[in-house]
């Protein structure tokens, strides 16, 4: 099949392409703006591919979208382009709406547009995969899990941004027919995370000798999800997934966001022990917390399991060895990202 991916320069979307080019005989378009969090590094190891294209565009511009649509002609469209971080969208939400909700918009009307145009069998073949977010949901307490059926009650700028874009995807799939796909997840984690998120801050900011930032107590509750597992679970939803269905996707990792730095702060010491001899963990501070800021994030991942056979094959301790070690081998890749956005708000959290 041909598989229109946008964002796929992004940590998400780069790893659904390595794993699309390295694990199918699909074909495989990456659409994207390459904004500050996206940068062809993270493709690099199959840009070489014959099956691999990418197309540098802005989700928002309808020619753009409509012209590389009409070149590639995709089977299907995985819509991971997005701005993804709480912190940024507190500080200036306009960028989520803008991204998030007219460029959701926009992509289903050029799909749409070029869905009528095809045969009764390839409209019948054809899915929008749009991939979202647990954080729609809003906060659980101490106990419960996410279902699809949970109904939302998004609290960020950045969840009410990915709330209204899965409530376009579902309409255009009640009103017009077109065969689409939701996947939420929980936080992800792993290789070419860029480095304003939780783990790969927390890793750089060790290493630099500085205070590790935890929001409030550090209490809060987030299902890690190892982002190659993620992959598989929206590579097994575009291709037998049920149209008009959506499909949670976690990884029966719940951690205190506090539990998740100490464990890198011990990884660390391990891998690369301080100089003076301490632990990593006595450059912990807390912070105040952030505004809205959810108490608990936890997925049941039942159906997707049920009805696709998928289940996460990393633990959060062989996912997050796997990570830090990956960061320790590869700063040269994350430390020109961090001085080129050393001005940004740089999330402290999950």
């Amino acid at each position: 099949m041909r598989i229109f991916v946008t964002g796929g320069a992004g940590f998400i979307g780069s790893a659904l392409v390595r794993h699309l080019i390295e694990h199918s005989g699909h074909e495989v378009l990456n659409f994207d703006k390459l904004t500050y969090a996206g940068t062809l590094t993270t493709v690099a190891p199959v840009a070489d591919s014959d099956r691999y294209r990418f197309v540098q565009g802005d989700i928002c511009d309808a020619a753009a979208v409509r012209a590389a649509i009409a070149d590639f002609r995709p089977d299907v469209v995985t819509h991971l382009a997005a701005e993804s971080h709480v912190d940024r969208s507190i500080d200036g939400p306009g960028a989520f709406v803008q991204t998030n909700v007219v460029g959701t918009y926009t992509m289903l009307a050029e799909a749409r547009a070029y869905w009528l145009t095809l045969d009764d069998a390839a409209k019948a073949a054809f899915r929008f995969h749009h991939i979202s977010t647990d954080e729609v949901y809003g906060s659980l307490g101490d106990t419960g899990l996410f279902t699809e059926e949970t109904p939302y009650d998004p609290r960020s700028p950045y969840s009410a941004s990915k709330a209204g874009s899965d409530h376009l995807v579902s309409a255009w799939g009640h009103t017009f027919g077109l065969p689409v796909l939701i996947t939420n997840c929980s936080n992800n984690y792993g290789p070419y995370h860029f480095p304003e998120k939780l783990i790969p801050l927390m890793i750089a900011k060790a290493l630099d000798g500085e205070a590790l930032p935890v929001y409030g107590k550090g209490d809060q509750v987030r299902d890690w999800l190892y982002v190659e597992d993620h992959v598989r679970a929206l590579h097994a939803v575009f291709e037998r997934g049920t149209p008009g269905r959506t499909y949670n996707v976690g990884g029966h990792n719940e951690r205190q966001n506090l539990e998740v730095v100490q464990t890198l702060c011990a990884i660390l010491d391990d891998l690369r022990p301080r100089a003076d001899g301490q632990s990593y963990a006595t450059q912990i501070a807390y912070v105040a917390d952030r505004p809205g800021h959810d108490k608990r994030y936890a997925i049941d991942a039942s159906r997707i399991g049920d009805e696709l056979g998928w289940q996460p094959t990393e633990t959060f301790e062989t996912g997050i060895a796997k990570t830090v070690a990956w960061y320790l081998a590869n700063e040269d890749w994350w430390r020109p990202l961090i001085a080129a956005n050393a001005t940004a708000r740089r999330g402290v959290a999950a």
